[in-house]
């Protein structure tokens, strides 16, 4: 396995963290929450949801900051519904948008469709000028299925982009070794992955869990947004992600705690340009 650390530079048992943003682009409350959060609190990386209502609008507000592409191919909230940004009918449920569930999609997605979807998310995200770092996938619908893994791993290597998975401890439930066969492709994959628990105060979350940060590189996904009428109106878990905007901008506890366990924050376009030095091809090859 690839000892990312080293590839990154750092010594032997140094604490890497990269701070995620999810859900770029899907209502403006989370347009303003993620990029509050890059720009004035302690995130390093977003991920847009190139399908969502709002992704236009985070486009247009995006100065180079470092964001991904969070392929997306559900739509989970009952007010608020997106869908395919192509022809793929098989990702439509009853009231067309994307289904809500990915076990819905797992049951009825073609896997062409899929691909085709999920190249197109990407390519679009580079014609509004983002400067992609990274593959994501929302709800873990593309990691967690064999065939729909091969979509994912596949963009990512084609594109020399790193990829989020989910921690090597996930692959017996899974049933599967996605972490080897993204290794054997040449992309790179964050060594863990953390989330705040939605039934847990994010700020007494993040302290816990970043007590026990293993040496590595890490990833904590948060979903900041905004306290807006939009949000409160569309998303039952707003409270949560509200305070996610606080833990990344307002709270002193993260920068706190990651200076006290010398923890390096680092970014997903890092990890990238790591993979793509990596992948150069040799002095006179082809």
């Amino acid at each position: 396995m690839v000892d990312l650390a080293a590839s990154l530079g750092a010594e032997p048992g140094t604490r890497m963290l990269i701070v995620t943003c999810d859900e770029l682009g899907v209502t403006h409350a989370h347009n303003t929450g993620v990029y509050a959060s890059l720009r004035d609190g302690m995130a390093t990386s977003a991920g847009l949801v190139v399908p969502g209502p709002w992704a236009r609008e985070a486009a247009a507000r995006y100065r180079g900051e470092d964001v991904g592409v969070h392929l997306t191919l559900n739509a989970e909230y009952d007010l608020l519904r997106w869908g395919p940004i192509t022809y793929c009918p098989s990702l439509l449920d009853g009231d067309g948008g994307f289904p809500r569930t990915i076990e819905d999609l797992w049951d009825h997605g073609d896997t062409e469709e899929v691909r085709r979807e999920c190249r197109a998310q990407v390519e679009r995200a580079i014609y509004w000028g983002f400067d992609i770092s990274h593959l994501s996938a929302h709800l873990g619908a593309l990691e967690l299925r064999p065939e729909f893994f091969d979509v994912a791993l596949g963009l990512a290597a084609e594109l020399r982009l790193p990829l989020r998975l989910p921690p090597a401890s996930a692959e017996r439930a899974v049933g599967f070794r996605f972490r080897d066969l993204a290794a054997a492709e040449g992309v790179l994959v964050p060594d863990d992955v953390i989330r705040v628990p939605r039934n847990r105060s994010a700020r007494l979350a993040v302290d816990d869990l970043l007590a026990d940060l293993r040496p590595g590189v890490t990833e904590l996904v948060l979903r900041p947004a905004t306290d807006s009428p939009d949000l409160r109106s569309v998303a039952p878990d707003w409270p949560a992600r509200v305070e996610d905007r606080a833990v990344a901008c307002e709270s002193d506890s993260l920068r706190s705690l990651l200076r006290r366990r010398n923890v390096t924050l680092v970014g997903w376009r890092e990890i990238r340009d790591a993979q793509r030095r990596r992948q150069a091809p040799a002095a006179g090859g082809c």
